[in-house]
């Protein structure tokens, strides 16, 4: 009995004594470590709302732990105007300072990617790196037009030189003037606020003016090349930044690194803002709708459709949409819908594809490659509207040919037995149903007839002419 208590002591024991290590194995995996940090954050590809969101988030993250420094890993080609300015919005009231580095080899920080570089505390490159050809996209080019092939642009661009001089001749008009020179304004005012080089800062705006990291450092353009993030480190300690109104030393020498990664929410947004996705998704919850007032009670489609079609609002909503486009987009869904309910033999359904497929070109406005709707999404989502205005085209015709078979209509023809008769007018048995009925002909009991008409619920009857060959 004693050695039965024993074990079951020393088990108890045991098991208090794994739950205390567990607790305080999970109390230290929760509390910050204690050793100085530099959070690193990555922006690869275009620059949209889930990078905003994502710089944003990864900068409070850096404040809430203490964070020495905030080094901002970039390769971008560009991208939205207005999560640029976010970014940098964030960038100027940070607490923490924020390093923004041009890495790895090969990338490259242009257009919106400058603005940043010139925002940031610290502006590193990496060797091997470019940044500049900040003008604008929306004047400085983008996509070709519709039905404007590369071998035409080529052709307009053979001769270099002569493309600089007219980028050095300025904006051809006012509305390409004001954005210029908001964009100069802007880019010169973070180049003052920096101390860096503020003249050709401008260059890159006016003239599209491109450097490499080595010429970028010569040129006061950046502070630091740096081979890696190690290097970075050593070479921005000591250095003296300007945080707020206040001026702030640098000290980065042995700060452990750690990678702050986008979280769900912000890998969500970054899929549903490609405008491709965005566009998917409100058809999927505009025909999901559709389906479900078509079927009332089937649920399933109505659900699916209003979750898609929020999404597909909310992205849209964070997008720089051209309103006309999105009128052209909900004219088009309006006229193919129409023609489901009100067949006009393909008129509304191809009037409604061709509204949706001018719509859906234009809905974003903005010229950026990274945020232009794809052709082939366009293409796909057109025949799909057309193969769908071609059933309900079909659909209608054959019902139109169709022998009606319910309702008044369906009764003139319908044969029938008469049941009694008297005086021009009775009872005929027709459709399994009992029928008051008259006559111009005389009519006998179970003599077969045919209905000529009804009036109310009488049927006007005559005999069923036999063919006798």
């Amino acid at each position: 009995m004693t050695n039965k208590r024993g074990s079951i002591s020393a088990s108890f024991g045991v098991l208090v004594a794994a739950l205390l290590l567990a607790a305080l194995g999970a109390a230290a995996a929760d509390e910050p470590s204690s050793r100085p940090k530099a959070l690193v954050i990555q922006i690869d590809g275009a620059i949209g709302p889930a990078t905003a969101n994502y710089v944003s988030r990864a900068l409070r993250t850096a404040n809430e732990r203490g964070a020495h420094v905030v080094m901002l890993r970039m390769d971008t080609p560009g991208g939205l105007d207005a999560s640029m300015r976010d970014i940098i919005r964030e960038i100027l009231a940070s607490k923490v300072p924020v390093a923004t580095y041009v890495h790895p080899s090969g990338a490259r920080a242009a257009s919106a990617g400058t603005y940043i570089l010139y925002g940031s505390h610290i502006a590193a490159m990496t060797p091997g790196t470019n940044l500049g050809a900040a003008t604008p996209v929306s004047i400085g080019g983008g996509l070709p037009l519709p039905g404007r092939n590369k071998d035409d642009e080529d052709k307009k661009s053979k001769d270099s030189e002569k493309e600089k001089e007219k980028a050095k001749s300025g904006p051809s008009s006012p509305m390409e003037a004001k954005a210029v020179n908001d964009a100069v304004a802007y880019i010169r005012s973070l180049a003052e606020l920096r101390g860096r080089n503020v003249e050709w800062a401008e260059k890159a705006v006016r003239e599209a003016a491109s450097l490499s990291a080595n010429n970028a450092l010569k040129q006061n353009v950046i502070d630091i090349v740096a081979t890696g993030i190690d290097d970075l480190l050593v070479q921005a300690h000591g250095r003296t930044v300007r945080l707020g109104t206040e001026e702030v030393v640098l000290d980065t020498k042995g700060l452990s690194i750690e990678h702050v990664e986008p979280d769900w929410r912000t890998r969500l947004l970054a899929t549903i803002t490609n405008p491709n996705i965005a566009l998917i998704l409100m058809m999927i919850g505009i025909y999901g709708l559709i389906f479900e007032f078509m079927n009332p009670g089937a649920l399933i489609p109505g659900t699916i459709g209003a979750i898609c079609l929020l999404l597909g609002l909310y992205a849209f909503a964070l997008l720089p949409v051209n309103y006309a486009g999105l009128a052209l987009i909900v004219l088009g869904i309006g006229l193919m819908v129409a023609e489901a309910f009100a067949p006009s033999f393909g008129v509304l359904g191809i009037g409604g594809a061709a509204a949706f497929v001018l719509g859906a070109a234009i809905i974003v406005d903005t010229e950026a490659p990274e945020f232009q709707i794809s052709w082939a999404v366009i293409s796909a989502m057109a025949v799909t509207s057309l193969i769908l205005t071609f059933i309900v085209v079909r659909l209608a015709i054959s019902s139109h040919r169709r022998q009606v078979a319910t309702g008044i209509e369906e009764m003139a023809g319908a044969p029938g037995e008469v049941s009694d008769w008297q005086d021009g007018r009775g009872h005929v048995i027709a459709h399994g149903e009992r029928w008051r009925a008259v006559s111009d002909a005389a009519l006998t009991r179970g003599q077969p007839v045919r209905v000529t008409g009804i009036d109310g619920l009488v049927l006007r009857v005559e005999p069923e002419t036999i063919d006798k060959s």
